[in-house]
C-alpha cells in the first residue's frame, strides 16, 4: 500500500535529531535495496523518496529521516546526501552492467518538472527547490560525467561517439578533480577513479590501434577511428615524441637523474633539477628569459631547507610547486608561463617538461592532473575555435602522457623498406619510419600481444 508523502505526518524533534545517523540510515537503505532488488525497482524507490514523495510501509522510516534532514534547512547537507545516494547506485549498477539505469538516474533531475506540482507544505516546497538547485549545480555536472562511458552500444565498446563538446575528450582528467577531493563521498571518489582509469585505458588502446594500423594501406579502407582531434598530424606528433630512443630517452634520463641526486643536499638537488628539466629542449635557445625565470623560481623554493637532504616529501612539494608555476597556481587563471609558451606554439615543450617532472616523482601526477582539469574547466565555456592553442595543448599533453607516463604500452619507430635517402632535417627523416606499439600487461590483454 502506498500513499502520497505527507510531511505533516512526521513530527520532528530537533533536540533528538542526529544528522549523521539520519544520513547513514538512508545510505544503508539504498545499499540494501540495490543488492537485493532489480534496477527498475531501485530507481522507482529513489523516485519515491526524493522526487514523488510516495510513502509505503517499507520506506516510512527513511522518509522520516529525510523529513528530519529537510526540516533542518541546510541545503548543502541535502545535496551531499542525494549525490552520495546516486553514487551508491552508480557503483553497484556499473558492477552489474546496468548502464541503462545509470543514464535514467542521472536524467531524473533534468526530466522532472519542478514547477508543475504546486504544494502549500513548506517541506515539499523546500525539497523541490533543492532538487532544482542540485540539477543546476557543479555537483550535478560532475554526476553527468558518468554518462560519458555509456554513450556507446554495449555491442561496440571500442566505438567512440562524436563528443558533444570539445572538453568531453578530456573527461578522464575532469574526473581526477572528483576523486582527488577528500570532501567528496567515498562512493563518488571510487567511481570517478575507476571511470577515469577506464577512459584512459580506452584512449591508450584506440591511439595505439590508430597509430599502428592507419599507416598500413590495407587498413585505410576500414576508416579506423582517430581518437584525437589532430587528424593525420597525430602520427607525426607521436613520432616526434618517441624519436628520442636509446640512452637519452626520457625514461632513461629520469632514472639517471634519480641515481645522481641520491645523498645530495636540497640546494644541490635544485641545481641538478634545473639542468635535468632544460636538458635537450629547444626552449633554451629560443626562450632564454623563460629558462632563466624557471631556474630562479626553482632555486628560490623552500630555501630554509637548502642544507638538508632532499627527501621524498620535499621533492614532491617542490614538484607540485613547479607544476603550479608552469600551468596554474591557486588563482582563477592560467599562469603567465602557460599562456606565454602555448601562444608561441610550445605545447610539446611544456608537455615534455611536465613529463620529466612526473617521471622522477610519480606521486605528483594526481596534483598535475588536478591542475590540468582546472585548466580545462577554465576554457570549457569558450568555443574550440576561440581557444585552439589551449585545446592543442590538451591533445599534445594527453598523447605525451599516454605514451610515456605508464608502462602498459610501449611505442617504437621502425624504418620502412621504402625509406628515402638520409636527411639532415629531423622532421623530414621521420617520414621514413612507421610507428609500432606493444602492450605490456593490460587487464584482459595478452602482455606480449602487438597491435
Amino acid at each position: 500500500m502506498t500513499s502520497t508523502f505527507n510531511p505533516d505526518s512526521f513530527a520532528v524533534d530537533s533536540t533528538l535529531f542526529n544528522l549523521e545517523q539520519a544520513q547513514r540510515e538512508i545510505y544503508q537503505y539504498f545499499i540494501d535495496l540495490v543488492k537485493t532488488q532489480e534496477a527498475e525497482q531501485v530507481l522507482q524507490e529513489f523516485h519515491n523518496l526524493f522526487i514523488y514523495f510516495v510513502v509505503h510501509p517499507e520506506n516510512a522510516e527513511v522518509m522520516q529521516h529525510l523529513a528530519d534532514i529537510i526540516t533542518q534547512n541546510n541545503k548543502r547537507n541535502f545535496i551531499y546526501l542525494i549525490k552520495r545516494c546516486c553514487y551508491i547506485l552508480i557503483n553497484n549498477w556499473d558492477t552489474k552492467r546496468n548502464h541503462e539505469y545509470i543514464h535514467k538516474l542521472i536524467d531524473t533531475f533534468t526530466d522532472f518538472e519542478f514547477n508543475d506540482r504546486p504544494h502549500s507544505n513548506k517541506i515539499i516546497k523546500r525539497l523541490q527547490s533543492w532538487l532544482k538547485a542540485f540539477s543546476e549545480s557543479e555537483e550535478y555536472k560532475d554526476l553527468k560525467l558518468f554518462t560519458r562511458k555509456y554513450e556507446t552500444s554495449e555491442a561496440k565498446p571500442t566505438t567512440t561517439p562524436e563528443p558533444e563538446h570539445w572538453s568531453d575528450r578530456y573527461t578522464s582528467y575532469l574526473l581526477v578533480a572528483q576523486y582527488a577531493n577528500p570532501d567528496n563521498p567515498e562512493e563518488q571518489r571510487n567511481a570517478a577513479r575507476l571511470l577515469s582509469l577506464q577512459l584512459k585505458n580506452k584512449f591508450k588502446f584506440d591511439l595505439a590501434m590508430y597509430a599502428t594500423h592507419s599507416q598500413l594501406s590495407r587498413a585505410r579502407q576500414f576508416q579506423l577511428k582517430n581518437p584525437t582531434s589532430l587528424g593525420d598530424n597525430v602520427l607525426f606528433l607521436i613520432k616526434k615524441i618517441i624519436v628520442k630512443k636509446g640512452y637519452f630517452n626520457y625514461k632513461n634520463l629520469a632514472n639517471i637523474f634519480i641515481k645522481q641526486i641520491a645523498g645530495l643536499s636540497y640546494q644541490d638537488f635544485k641545481v641538478a633539477l634545473v639542468k635535468y628539466l632544460l636538458f635537450s629542449l629547444d626552449i633554451q635557445k629560443e626562450y632564454k628569459t623563460f629558462a632563466h625565470k624557471i631556474s630562479q623560481h626553482i632555486l628560490n623554493l623552500y630555501t630554509e631547507y637548502n642544507e638538508e637532504d632532499g627527501d621524498d616529501s620535499l621533492i614532491l612539494r617542490t614538484n607540485n610547486r613547479i607544476i603550479d608555476y608552469l600551468i596554474k597556481d591557486n588563482s582563477d587563471f592560467p599562469s603567465e608561463r602557460f599562456v606565454g609558451l602555448i601562444c608561441q606554439g610550445h605545447q610539446l615543450t611544456l608537455s615534455i617538461i611536465l613529463l620529466k617532472l612526473i617521471l622522477i616523482c610519480p606521486n605528483g601526477r594526481m596534483h598535475l592532473e588536478k591542475r590540468i582539469a582546472e585548466l580545462i574547466k577554465y576554457y570549457q565555456n569558450i568555443p574550440e575555435t576561440d581557444c585552439e592553442w589551449a585545446v592543442h595543448f590538451f591533445e599534445v599533453f594527453n598523447i605525451t602522457f599516454t605514451i610515456y607516463a605508464d608502462n602498459d604500452v610501449e611505442y617504437s619507430l621502425i624504418k620502412t623498406h621504402t625509406a628515402q635517402a638520409h636527411s639532415d632535417d629531423e622532421d623530414a627523416a621521420l617520414e621514413n619510419y612507421h610507428i609500432f606499439s606493444q602492450y605490456r600487461g593490460w587487464p584482459n590483454l595478452d602482455a606480449n600481444s602487438s597491435v
